[in-house]
């Protein structure tokens, strides 16, 4: 008995090493992803001359909100976020709505061709928008939608990747629920829109998160097309802030963090949402 006592004794210092071992990995990984968050957030109180001063406790009496007056007062921010919102919440509206409705024919309807039509739309998740963008772009001058937000708005519609994910979680829900409101003289759409799109929420509100962040932060195609300075996007004004010698870094940090205020409370208030979508998006033929 007393040598199985004291080899309990050794299991059990082994497994506190152990865990003290990962708790302290994970500190060290907490710091290393916080720390730019929390520079980032007390450089934007900063005035210019201190913005590189890397002490972990700042100066407070040095501090104050200048940095967000200017951002609002003399560059106009405002209109660059709503422009921001504006494009990120059509795209994902418009988005959503057509990726779920293609999504469920593609896995309830039997069509000529469903599997090719399936297969060629995943295809695409394989080609970079590096490819695409000449095209694109020579696409949307043809249109005469240069300068225009909707220039930004329409080629952002079309995506592989919320038509799949939409596809595999209607393949989840069971047929007998859709067939049920068909006896009941439910029409295809009508069983898409009362049975199958209410048990779809937590895929939707995840994939509308994913499409509203992306448009959000989206830079390289609003900057090609949005070139009137009125209409810049979040992203780009960000990047301007900038005089002919220098950057004006002070602002930038202001900028950055106005910039990334919905995506956190979006994720804070949707996150059981994004879960449940993440868990319930399984592979499924």
């Amino acid at each position: 008995m007393p040598a199985q006592a004291g080899g309990w004794e050794i299991i059990m210092k082994k497994k506190t090493r152990q865990q003290i071992i990962l708790i302290v990995i994970a500190a060290i990984i907490a710091i290393i992803i916080v720390f730019p968050i929390y520079f980032l957030v007390i450089s934007s109180f900063k005035p210019l001359g201190d913005i590189f001063n890397m002490d972990i406790l700042p100066d407070f009496s040095t501090l104050s909100l200048d940095n967000y007056r200017t951002v609002f007062q003399e560059e106009s921010f405002g209109g660059y976020i709503y422009n921001s919102f504006f494009v990120a919440t059509i795209v994902t509206v418009v988005a959503l709505i057509f990726h779920a409705m293609s999504a469920y024919a593609l896995a309830r309807l039997n069509f000529l061709g469903k599997n090719v039509i399936f297969t060629w739309i995943l295809s695409t998740l394989m080609i970079p928008f590096s490819v695409i963008m000449i095209p694109l772009f020579i696409i949307v001058q043809k249109m005469h939608l240069i300068n225009n937000l909707w220039g930004v708005i329409i080629p952002m519609i079309p995506n592989a990747y919320g038509i799949f994910l939409f596809r595999q979680f209607f393949l989840g829900i069971p047929k007998e629920l859709e067939e049920a409101a068909k006896i009941d003289g439910a029409s295809y759409f009508g069983v898409f829109w009362r049975v199958v799109l209410p048990l779809s929420k937590p895929i939707a509100v995840t994939l509308a998160i994913s499409f509203f962040l992306a448009n959000w932060n989206n830079y390289l195609w609003p900057l090609i097309i949005a070139q009137d300075r009125t209409l810049w996007l979040v992203q780009i004004a960000i990047a301007n802030f900038k005089t002919s010698q220098s950057v004006e870094w002070n602002l930038v940090m202001a900028a950055s963090c106005i910039a990334a205020l919905p995506i956190i409370i979006l994720f804070f208030v949707f996150q059981r949402y994004i879960t449940d979508g993440i868990k319930t998006a399984g592979i499924k033929g």
